[in-house]
């Protein structure tokens, strides 16, 4: 009987490389199937993450064809069955050292100073594969060096081979086309447009992908030599997208950071302040020693941290659980995070714990949603744009965006009150009057549904609703997801408005997720370590979980807690004796400065646990001296749920501890010992206690398999609960159950019938969010950040401007109802009529002076109004 079964399709190529068959796969470049398979060819212009060109010409090999063996350039074939291929015959040994004599004609041959030499693939490649001699014996081309094109990157042009590959990064990843090829022929060479300097903020990147020395960083230049240099991969903790990093030291102190091909993060790239704000692990700010004052306003002296830590569990012995309250730790590990909850929660029995500052969304909108991950981006049927700027909070997030949009076609609907960096990707982009997004979303899901608007609505225009809604309607047909990237695009607006818009999209397909657009970096991680009011860690409710931890823990808060803008609120009116600062800045960065103020200058008791003095902190009874950036080990968790591992590379400054161990000394001196000795203690107790943890034990996060990190998924029910079944005869347990975990679920909190009362003729709506510079305190003690931080201006349109009679750089003073600024005006006609836009965390007295937290639960959005100051 003949054997009808069908054997199974080979779904590889058969490719004969030197001799030696390897299995490709279909479409894959010649140069990447070879180099997987351990044969490597010599290249400069070819790129992983970037399109071919085959402008070197180094790749060239020899491939066999109808007419026999032809040399080809290995970076833009792609394999063929049967294809035979020889990388080391004498006419690819002719061609290599032809490459190589002519990119060294006019090179400096500058090795013992350029700071490329030592990981140089021009240098190793003409020991390699070039001639050994040069026959050329005239005059070498001379340039000034180098030029500076930008604040960041310098240019030494002798040096460039012309490969093509920062300028294909500039215009085909990051969107920022600012250095091209000039003049023609033998004078051509790579270099910016008079008064156009390289003002991207992913300039950093071309310097790393330069084969050879012509870009060099101005903070590493002579820094150090390669030789010279330790490393360890780590975890980029700027924001919440977490890069994976290649952290770098030389005499115990950071020299450089470089990115790593992490496939579902960062493929490789940083943004600049990602990559350059080490420098503020060694600034001359760092905060070194513990201090306290005797009373508020006294001196600080210096003491001891038995001394610092012994007056701080005196004070909080003092207070009951209610009175105590816990704000910050979003930038922490998680193991500092899970230490300081079960001080705060255990130890302490106080629920007033917040890692957020009031700036972004509640812990039900950011875990109650159906999670996304980055890479959803690139397969989705489209993205929604539900948030801040994610060039200036999220910038390889961002990247991320513009690839699907630009390489994947994948359709962007933009929600946001004037133009964003993602704005010339859109396929519709709203623009919504400040405090009605919701309303503009819900026209947007009518659309989609087949009633098309027929008026302006929330003041978006009828024809980009109806745009957009195509767009859903699209993806909603074809069953694809859409996938809401989710944040709070304004401090100045309420921000359930923007979770509303986000559960009416919900609503509108079952296929909807939602990636977060988290602004710190370890936000996600704080809320699965509990600290946040109401939830235990394990994203499990205080009432669910109490009983499992209470049975590891020993106690649990009894009652739920504040949030931050309750405990800020709360200390302003006395019900708040003592308050715990993790690394944070109320002053700064809470929506209500003079909230802040308020409670700051009016609680009994101050504690501040930080690596950099900031406004908030400088005035603490007790200010701690924090391990930073690359001086301790632990875990983080990115905006996704992706738990990755941080590396220590130097040593802290002074005395300064991790806050984990600061955290384990408080709670001993108060009576519970936590038993940690090392960090992986607690990793492997997070591992063991935390229900969905259980797969991120330190053994894990160490394999070389899980170098990208652990992915730790959450559905609306994540789990039952579930205990061991007793074994045949035996009694029943009474050991607690690991606890169900149910998600809190994102609350309708406003209707999006009404719209935001309209402000009077003479009012403006404020618009208030993140820049990627400011004078934020890790930005301004990084040396080269520092200086690019733009000046605070007020941004309006030039017809509110001449409404008002005045004149762009005009000094105006911005009234609210309950602060003023006075600041330059910036004419802005990408904004639209009635809207004032001042940038966050750039003025001494921010924008929050004008915020009112009560006024925005009320009203939805901040109303100013501008009055005339002396000409500027």
């Amino acid at each position: 009987m003949t054997d009808t079964a069908e054997a199974p399709k080979k779904t590889t190529l058969t490719v004969t490389i030197d001799g030696a068959p390897i299995e490709a796969n279909p479409g894959e470049l010649l140069i990447a199937a070879a180099e997987r398979t351990g044969t490597y060819i010599p290249r400069f212009c070819w790129h992983p993450r970037m399109p071919e060109v085959g402008m070197c010409r180094m790749c060239l090999v020899e491939v066999s064809g109808p007419r026999g063996m032809s040399l080809q350039p290995a970076c833009m074939m792609p394999v063929a069955e049967g294809m035979v291929v020889d990388t080391k015959s004498s006419t690819v040994k002719k061609a290599q050292d032809g490459v190589l004599e002519f990119l060294l004609v006019n090179h400096p041959l500058d090795c013992p100073v350029c700071d490329k030499g030592g990981e140089c693939p021009l240098q190793d490649q003409t020991l390699t594969f070039g001639p050994g001699e040069s026959r050329f014996v005239e005059e070498k081309r001379h340039n000034e060096k180098p030029i500076p094109i930008s604040d960041l990157v310098l240019l030494d042009r002798e040096r460039c081979i012309l490969c093509d590959r920062c300028t294909r990064f500039s215009k085909e990843v990051a969107g920022d086309p600012l250095i091209h090829f000039i003049n023609r022929g033998n004078h051509t060479e790579v270099n910016t447009f008079p008064d156009d300097p390289f003002a991207s903020y992913f300039s950093g990147n071309v310097v790393q992908i330069c084969p050879v020395g012509a870009l060099t960083a101005s903070p590493y230049r002579f820094a150090a030599r390669p030789w010279d240099l330790d490393q360890v991969e780590s975890t980029c903790t700027s924001c919440a997208v977490g890069c994976r990093v290649v952290v770098q030291s030389s005499g115990d102190e950071i020299t450089r950071l470089q990115g790593v091909d992490s496939d579902p993060v960062n493929w490789g790239w940083l943004c600049d302040k990602g990559r350059f704000d080490f420098e503020s692990v060694s600034s001359p700010l760092r905060l070194s020693a513990p201090v306290i004052r005797a009373a508020r306003g006294a001196v600080a002296e210096k003491v001891s941290w038995s001394a610092a830590n012994n007056r701080i569990a005196s004070a909080l012995r003092s207070y009951e659980p209610s009175q105590i309250g816990f704000i910050g730790g979003a930038r922490l590990t998680n193991e500092d995070q899970y230490a300081y909850v079960r001080l705060a929660k255990q130890v302490l029995r106080t629920d007033n714990v917040d890692a957020q500052l009031g700036d972004g969304l509640t812990a039900d909108a950011w875990l109650g949603f159906p999670r996304a991950t980055i890479d959803d981006l690139g397969a989705a049927g489209a993205i929604v744009l539900l948030g801040p700027d994610l060039k200036e909070e999220l910038p390889v997030l961002f990247l991320r965006l513009r690839d699907a949009a630009t390489t994947k076609r994948v359709p962007v609907v933009e929600f946001a009150t004037g133009p964003t960096g993602s704005t010339p990707y859109a396929a519709a982009s709203v623009r919504y009057r400040p405090g009605e997004v919701a309303v503009a979303a819900k026209a947007v899901v009518a659309a989609a549904g087949g009633n098309p608007a027929e008026r302006q609505i929330g003041g978006a225009e009828s024809d980009v609703i109806n745009a957009a809604g195509a767009v859903l309607a699209k993806a909603i047909a074809a069953g694809k997801k859409i996938v809401v990237v989710l944040g709070r695009g304004s401090m100045a607006e309420q921000s359930a408005s923007f979770v509303e818009a986000a559960l009416s999209l919900r609503d509108a397909s079952p296929e909807t997720v939602v990636l977060p657009a988290m602004r710190r970096a370890n936000l996600h991680g704080a809320l699965d370590m509990g600290m946040a009011p109401g939830l235990l860690p394990g994203r499990v409710t205080q009432s669910e979980g109490a009983p499992w931890y209470a049975a590891h823990w020993g106690s649990t808060p009894t009652s739920v807690g504040l949030d931050t803008m309750g405990m800020l609120a709360a200390a302003a009116a006395g019900t708040i004796k003592a308050l715990v600062l993790l690394g944070a800045d109320p002053l700064a960065d809470c929506p209500d400065r003079a909230l802040a103020e308020a409670a700051l200058s009016k609680v009994e008791f101050l504690v501040a646990i930080d690596t950099l003095p900031n406004a908030s902190n400088v005035h603490a009874d007790v200010l701690l001296p924090a391990s930073g950036f690359a001086e301790k080990s632990g875990s983080t968790t990115n905006l996704e749920g992706r738990v990755t591992v941080l590396s220590s590379k130097v040593s802290a400054v002074g005395t300064a501890r991790p806050d984990w161990m600061i955290a384990s000394e408080l709670a001993l001196i108060l009576g519970v010992d936590f038993g940690y000795e090392l960090v992986a203690d607690i990793t492997a107790d997070i591992a063991a206690v935390v229900p969905t943890h259980a797969g991120a034990t330190p053994d894990a996060l160490s394999r070389s398999a899980n170098a990208d990190g652990i992915l730790v998924r959450a559905a609306a029910v994540v789990s039952e609960p579930t205990r061991d079944a007793p074994a045949d005869g035996a009694a029943a347990s009474d050991e607690p159950v690991v606890p169900r975990v149910v998600l809190p679920q994102p609350i309708r909190v406003r209707s999006t019938e009404g719209v935001v009362p309209v402000p009077d003729s003479y009012s403006l709506r404020l618009v208030t969010s993140r820049v990627l510079y400011d004078l934020g305190s890790i930005v301004q003690a990084s040396a080269s950040l520092a200086k690019l931080a733009r000046p605070a201006t007020v941004r309006l349109h030039s017809g509110e401007i001449e409404r008002h009679a005045m004149h762009p750089g005009d000094l105006v003073r911005v009234v609210s109802q309950h602060g003023e600024l006075t600041l330059p005006m910036e004419a802005d006609d990408q904004l639209p009529r009635g809207v004032a836009f001042i940038a966050w965390n750039t003025a001494s007295s921010g924008a929050n002076m004008l915020i009112n937290d009560a006024e925005l639960a009320a009203d939805g959005t901040t109303k100013v109004r501008l009055e005339s100051g002396r000409n500027a």
